[in-house]
């Protein structure tokens, strides 16, 4: 589930909850969430992509990773990576 609080300044906060405290796909779903966002939303908003307080084992080493600019453009770079992630993005799109 995905929580949205909205902050002053045009700042978006979305709390990603996973199914099972040690979900392997946490920070994929992370940050798929942040591409989709980065791609959707205005650029004068700033998102924040976390995981939900206490909801993850390795919550603050995720949220480590998707807080950091340059660790998430990293991962962008890497083509594999990245084809992943559109499949997220364009799978999820999908209506059943």
């Amino acid at each position: 589930s995905v929580f949205t609080e909205t902050h002053p300044l045009f700042a978006q906060l979305f709390l990603s909850s996973p199914t099972i405290p040690h979900c392997s796909m946490a920070t994929l779903i992370g940050l798929s969430l942040r591409v989709k966002l980065w791609r959707s939303v205005p650029p004068r908003f700033r998102v924040t992509v976390r995981i939900e307080p206490g909801t993850h084992a390795s919550e603050h080493a995720i949220n480590q990773q998707l807080a950091d600019k340059e660790r998430v453009s990293a991962a962008l770079e890497n083509k594999n990576l990245l084809g992943v992630v559109n499949k997220c993005i364009a799978n999820g799109m999908k209506s059943s």
